[in-house]
């Protein structure tokens, strides 16, 4: 095989049951060829997170009929992965204006072969649109669940219904809302037991403790 300058974790997806992602934000447009390059060597197809629109670009020259996401900046190059976990995840948003977080999360759950439903604008600015889909977010097994601005909707949900789960602070907000603390303040501590959260805009995170959710589930 090729030689390359960095380590691609071949091994992860045997240890921890999902494969290296690639973080696509601060590397170079060759390098991330190379790194497409040595993946598919291997008959494994790339996930790539915060890809910006004119890296793909350039990859969708040499890697034709890859997928592509401008919301969230997701790519996947190749299938998708084969998952034998059952369970299915919801990720379920305040506004439209979280949908870069939650596109990042639902497209990472697809890739890994996950049944994920996505239930957007349902924050506590019009509480009776979270109380009219409680009966859709029931048939979940997981949740993330995705706000801005001051963060309710996790507390919200998660004295509504019992299923695990992973609160995702956006820094959509306009004040002291602007950079997502005064949400993320908010959801570590907030009153509804056992939710889980995250960092600021990290709708992969999520994703991935919710596929840990469910592997664990498999494993008993």
């Amino acid at each position: 095989m090729r030689q390359h300058n960095y380590n691609i974790d071949t091994q992860r997806k045997e240890r921890l049951g999902f494969p290296e992602v690639v973080f696509g934000q601060n590397k170079d447009i060759n390098t991330l060829h190379s790194i497409i390059r040595a993946h598919l060597e291997t008959g494994e197809s790339v996930m790539i997170t915060r890809l910006q629109a004119e890296k793909h670009e350039s990859l969708h020259r040499d890697f034709p009929g890859i997928f592509y996401d401008p919301v969230s900046s997701v790519c996947i190059v190749g299938e998708h992965q084969q998952s034998s976990l059952v369970g299915t995840v919801g990720v379920i948003s305040a506004g439209t204006s979280d949908e870069y977080v939650v596109n990042e999360a639902y497209y990472c759950l697809q890739y890994l072969g996950i049944e994920t439903g996505k239930i957007q604008d349902v924050g506590v600015a019009g509480i009776h649109r979270l109380m009219d889909r409680l009966d859709d977010i029931r048939a979940f097994d997981v949740l993330i669940v995705v706000a801005g601005f001051e963060g309710a909707l996790p507390t919200a949900v998660g004295g509504l219904v019992p299923q695990p789960i992973i609160a995702v602070p956006t820094s959509v907000g306009t004040g002291v809302a602007h950079d997502g603390t005064v949400a993320l303040h908010s959801m570590l501590s907030s009153c509804a037991n056992g939710i889980s959260v995250v960092n600021i805009d990290n709708g992969y995170g999520a994703a991935m403790a919710a596929f840990r959710i469910l592997n664990c589930l498999k494993n008993k």
